[in-house]
């Protein structure tokens, strides 16, 4: 291949953060580990998608929340070196706290302003149990929050939809029901492919910095599974 008139195109980075639920009522009906499969399933298809864009470059990590809130996986990783660690379920629901080790990494300081919009998927199947609101709050306050492309997954019934819906932002755009390891990884599926390739398209270049705005998003797909198993 020829070389480009003053070298290769520079990448632009794209930082994909799951935010991941791992209290203990995610240890019942196998919802932990169907989501660490559901992950562990998308992921080549992911290192798929983001290798059809050679024009960005995908950075993966991941924050848990149960009592309390980590990293864990801190340093943001080429998605194509990825591997997923395996989330066990134990303690409450400090979603806020999740939300506030988000914002942190989403300061301006932190992040290269040619940075295409984040991805960030948040994944949750109750209530929270700590101060969500100022997580929220501390979330939307940096730039970058707000340019984020936002995705919420509830998995089962018993979620606080109201709390996801806040975290979106987007009055076209609800929080997707996964009640089953089925569509659970339709959607885990979707957001690794087809959202990562809106949001590092060139069209996301474009969007409009507003609060309310967002990078286009594909259609959502069916996950109307008919099975016994349902959460």
């Amino acid at each position: 291949m020829p070389k480009l008139p003053g070298g290769p195109l520079a990448r632009r980075p794209l930082h994909f953060i799951w935010i991941a639920d791992c209290s203990g009522s995610m240890g019942y009906g196998g919802k932990i580990q169907s989501l660490n499969n559901a992950i562990r399933e998308a992921l080549p298809h992911m290192q798929d998608a983001a290798a059809e864009n050679p024009n960005a470059e995908v950075m993966v990590r991941a924050v848990k929340f149960s009592s309390g809130a980590s990293w864990h996986m801190a340093s943001p990783v080429p998605v194509e070196q990825f591997r997923w660690d395996d989330l066990k379920a134990k303690g409450v629901t400090d979603m806020g706290k999740a939300l506030q080790l988000v914002a942190e990494q989403l300061d301006p300081e932190m992040m290269p302003q040619r940075a295409l919009p984040p991805v960030l998927v948040l994944i949750s199947d109750g209530h929270p149990t700590d101060d969500v609101r100022a997580g929220l709050r501390d979330l939307m306050a940096q730039p970058w929050g707000r340019k984020a492309v936002r995705i919420a997954i509830a998995i089962g019934d018993d979620v606080e939809k109201s709390v996801l819906e806040r975290f979106i932002g987007h009055p076209e755009l609800e929080p997707l029901q996964a009640n089953n390891a089925e569509s659970l990884v339709t959607f885990i599926k979707w957001v690794s492919t087809a959202v990562l390739k809106s949001a590092s398209s060139p069209a996301s270049q474009t969007v409009n910095s507003d609060q309310s705005s967002n990078v286009p998003l594909p259609p959502v797909p069916d996950a109307d599974v008919q099975v016994d198993d349902v959460w």
